[in-house]
Order: C-alpha cells, then structure tokens, then sequence
C-alpha cells in the first residue's frame, strides 16, 4: 500500500442527521391535490349558488337499452359529452320506482358515466324482466331535488336507420 491514502472510514447517515425521508411531522398536513378539472363544480355548491342545470339533449336520442353496455351505441361521440351544463362531479340518478343510482367522474359526469352507473344495476336482468328498458332520457326537477336527475324510460326503443347485421339477426330470431 502507498503512504499517501487515508485509511477508509465508514460514515453512517444517522449519526450524520441525514435521513433519506423527510420527518412524520412534516408529512402529516400533506393532502394529494385535488384531480378534478377546472370547471368542474359539485352540485351541492350549484344549489348554494342557485345555478340552473341544462341536460344535455343527445340522451333523449339514444334509445338505449337499459340492460345492454353503453360501449354497444353507435353514438360514440355523445358519450364523450357532459351530462349536465355546467359539468358535475357526480350527480344521482332516480327511478320512478325508487331505485337510485350515482353517477361520477371527477373531471365531469359524461353521458357515458351515466349510462355505466344505470348498467351496472341492470346488465343481469334479461329484457323481458324490465318493464320499461329503453332510456328516453333525464329530468332536472329542482322542486323535488336539486342534486339530481329523474330518469324515465319506455317500452320501444324508436327505430334507427344505422342498424348493424348483428342486431337485425337478432330480431329476426324473436
């Protein structure tokens, strides 16, 4: 060994008052930031405020079957549209016969949200099981509840001209 090199010593981090992570009493306050888009209100501060809500018209269009996933519609761009002007964080969806159901995305209730929230109560039942199964659309009555929408449905779903082969098979079977 040459003369000239210091003997190695070994230098512990703790003795040093380093640490690698930051002391518990700074972490605490911490809070993630919030992941919601601006624009984005929750409806009970709308009801403070006394702002209207507008739904939006494509879902008296869809003529959606209750009981099938919203991936199936061909109206692929309407689902990507907001539920509700102005946008919501989640907003609940009534049935005439009591049954409720939420709706929610943190950067704005889509139709689509909307649709997924009511499939998942219904993707079980069979179409003879369900009374009313196509979606005609959604009510805001802000007599009876400010915080969320009245869903109505009915029987038939209107005919449209952009069927696919598949399901005019299947109309055939019936």
């Amino acid at each position: 060994m040459s003369a000239d090199t210091a003997p190695l010593t070994k230098v512990d981090s703790a003795i040093s008052g380093l640490s690698s992570s930051p002391p518990k009493e700074e972490r605490k306050g911490h809070r993630r930031a919030s992941s919601s888009a601006t624009g984005v209100y929750n409806i009970n501060d709308l009801e403070k405020e006394g702002k209207e809500l507008q739904i939006a018209k494509e879902t008296q269009k869809l003529n959606w079957k209750l009981n099938t996933s919203p991936a199936t519609l061909d109206e692929k761009d309407a689902l990507k549209k907001f539920l509700t002007e102005p946008p919501v964080k989640k907003i609940d969806l009534h049935f005439p016969l009591g049954l409720e159901v939420t709706a929610r995305n943190l950067k704005g209730v889509t139709i689509k949200d909307a649709l997924d929230a009511i499939h998942k109560q219904f993707k079980k039942k069979a179409d003879d099981e369900l009374e009313n199964p196509v979606l005609a659309g959604f009510e805001w009555d802000k007599e009876e509840s400010w915080t969320r929408l009245i869903v109505h449905q009915k029987k038939e779903g209107a005919p449209s001209g952009g069927k696919s082969k598949k399901n005019k098979k299947d109309k055939d079977e019936e």
